[in-house]
């Protein structure tokens, strides 16, 4: 794509004012998010993909420009889809990332805002039987909480939306084998924080795997609770994470907010 174009899609007109302030507000906190996957390293050039469904309009989501790359994303420039068509490149977004998303998006009425990335750990532990066990406090808090896809290659076939909703069932959190991950929630912030969990959980288990000692798994009841404290710690204090993280984007690069 020539620069001019680029340079168009990377800075439109700002859209605050223009939209909805539910919107406005989502659109902020999904380029947040493609900001905060971008700073960790775990995206892959402009592939994979965060999305959000658009407050007030549950047929439409947010996602980025295909030619963008994460750090690239502002409020203002991430595209308003249809989660009902067929889309391709020639929308602005990228074929298999519309196709996963909106799989989940028309699926589950539940979530409001999806990731996906190719994270090494975690695609690693993708290709282990065993999947992801609760070994550390950021593998206990997805304790039962995760599915399992298998591979069955590029995710460009409609096709494959049916057999992607049927293995991800309720969870809010679905291991792609062979391929990454794919984290939802009833917000940006939700989907993110589970996100980061699994990183973490998966790093360290291949850490702990690596060192070939005898793992203690806490007995299921034990974490079950963990579990049910870490929701109730999301829907509390631990809320104050987000503006947080924003404040810290803010000392890098504001530009997220346009």
């Amino acid at each position: 794509m020539p620069d001019d174009l680029i340079n168009a899609v990377r800075h439109p007109a700002s859209l605050e004012g223009k939209v909805s302030p539910e919107e406005w507000t989502t659109r902020v906190d999904l380029a947040t998010c493609y900001r905060l996957v971008r700073g960790n390293n775990w995206c892959d050039s402009i592939y994979n993909h965060c999305s959000a469904r658009v407050p007030g309009e549950p047929d439409f989501m947010l996602m980025k420009a295909h030619p963008l790359l994460w750090d690239e994303v502002t409020a203002s420039n991430l595209v308003k889809v249809n989660i009902h068509e067929e889309l391709d490149e020639s929308a602005g977004i990228n074929r298999p990332g519309f196709v996963l998303h909106s799989a989940i998006m028309r699926a589950r009425p539940d979530v409001a805002a999806a990731v996906h990335i190719h994270e090494e750990a975690s695609t690693a532990i993708s290709t282990t039987k065993e999947g992801l066990l609760p070994l550390t406090q950021d593998g206990i808090f997805l304790f039962e909480q995760i599915a399992y896809h298998d591979y069955q290659g590029i995710t460009e076939n409609a096709e494959e939306r049916n057999a992607i909703i049927t293995n991800f069932g309720d969870k809010p959190v679905m291991l792609m084998r062979s391929h990454g991950s794919v984290t939802v929630g009833e917000s940006v912030r939700e989907a993110y924080v589970h996100t980061t969990h699994l990183v973490k959980a998966s790093q360290i288990q291949l850490q702990l795997m690596a060192g070939g000692a005898e793992l203690i798994i806490p007995p299921a009841e034990i974490c079950r609770t963990a579990v049910t404290q870490h929701i109730a710690h999301g829907l509390g204090r631990g809320q104050a994470d987000w503006p947080a993280w924003q404040r810290e984007l803010d000392r890098i690069d504001e530009s997220y907010r346009h």
